[in-house]
């Protein structure tokens, strides 16, 4: 029986991959759930010194992908980088952590291997440790990219405990303070976790129109609003007063299109900010860097394509269980949730889904 079920297994990640062109809508978000036993499990083992265990790792070289002949509607320069600012550069923000090092380099392979012109793609590297830039050079010799020092110490005493301590490191707060790390020639970016792989050209993304709104996500207002918020949150009128005119609705902000000239203009990090200073004090929600930008932007915010954000891959906060495709068509898995696909394909328990992030992992002999 048991041999029955894996290969049942096995043949629905090869239809998923025959299929994947069609494939599906997102998830409602997972319940948040307080659990820190399974914290280890979301962690790469590497040494304390942190940067300087990098030789732990064995990544492959990228292969160098030349997808077109012509780049940035009729750009034909195929060779040579592009600077910064750049007007045919699609801008995009990753945050590269020791501990999910793998899962960023994924996502930068996959969206090199199915752009039309990757070379017109621009990243954004957050980091808090630059010894890592060495490490992109390596790897990907001839991506165009920057690397940006963000300060753990900018957001160590706005951070509270969350349902797992995973969403409590710094870093994830980095994608606050993009318009100000970023050259200010820089108008819209990217921003994408380090958790998800596109099978689609990014330029399609990029091109989503914000009109009057500051950020663009996938929202799904089908999913229960209140659960991301206390109860002292929805008994204070205080709190929830600031949804008053508004129809907010849940997104991820994993996958977000960023209008950094409004978000400059609107100073939206200040207003984050100010919820992060309450959070401490009131306790209005657990869920780590999600809520407040639902304080501030639910309800405003630019509709995208669900196929942008498949995302709850990565099952509950808890468990990490396996999730299917759901119809539909989609340009984007997002791992979101516990379980990651690496971490699943090491411990010879993946789920069928993770068959099609393996194509694109870079570390050791893998892929």
């Amino acid at each position: 029986m048991i041999w029955l079920m894996k290969l049942s297994g096995l043949f629905s990640a090869a239809m998923v991959m025959i299929v994947l062109a069609p494939a599906l809508q997102s998830f409602p978000p997972a319940e948040a759930i307080r659990s820190s036993h399974l914290d280890f499990y979301l962690r790469l083992p590497v040494d304390t010194a942190s940067s300087r265990s990098l030789n732990r790792f064995s990544f492959r070289k990228a292969s160098t992908f030349r997808n077109a002949g012509q780049c940035g509607g009729g750009d034909s320069r195929l060779s040579g980088k592009f600077g910064v600012c750049d007007p045919n550069l699609v801008h995009v923000a990753i945050t590269l952590d020791v501990e999910y090092l793998r899962g960023s380099v994924a996502a930068v392979n996959s969206i090199l291997r199915n752009s039309l012109c990757p070379e017109s793609v621009f990243f954004h590297f957050l980091v808090s440790d630059t010894s890592l830039e060495d490490f992109v050079r390596s790897t990907f010799p001839q991506l165009n990219f920057k690397v940006y020092y963000f300060d753990p110490e900018t957001v160590r005493n706005l951070i509270s405990t969350s349902v797992r301590q995973a969403l409590e490191q710094p870093l994830n707060y980095a994608r606050n303070y993009l318009a100000g790390l970023l050259e200010s020639c820089v108008k819209k970016v990217i921003y994408l976790d380090s958790d998800l792989i596109l099978v689609d050209d990014i330029r399609k993304l990029w091109t989503t129109n914000l009109g009057e709104w500051t950020i663009g996500a996938p929202e799904y207002c089908h999913a229960n609003f209140s659960k991301y918020f206390t109860a002292r949150f929805w008994s204070d009128e205080r709190f929830f007063g600031t949804f008053a005119g508004r129809k907010p609705c849940y997104f991820n902000t994993g996958v977000m299109v960023i209008d950094l000239v409004k978000w400059r203009n609107g100073g939206y990090t200040e207003k984050i900010e100010w919820w992060m200073k309450l959070q401490k004090s009131n306790r209005i929600y657990e869920l780590g860097s999600l809520p407040p930008f639902l304080l501030v932007f639910a309800g405003n915010v630019a509709t995208i394509e669900h196929r942008w954000n498949q995302h709850g891959l990565g099952g509950d906060n808890v468990r990490g269980s396996c999730r299917d495709l759901h119809p539909g068509p989609t340009s984007l898995l997002h791992w979101s949730g516990s379980g990651k696909p690496w971490l699943r394909l090491d411990s010879k328990q993946p789920c069928p889904l993770d068959a099609l992030w393996s194509p694109y992992d870079l570390y050791g002999n893998s892929g």
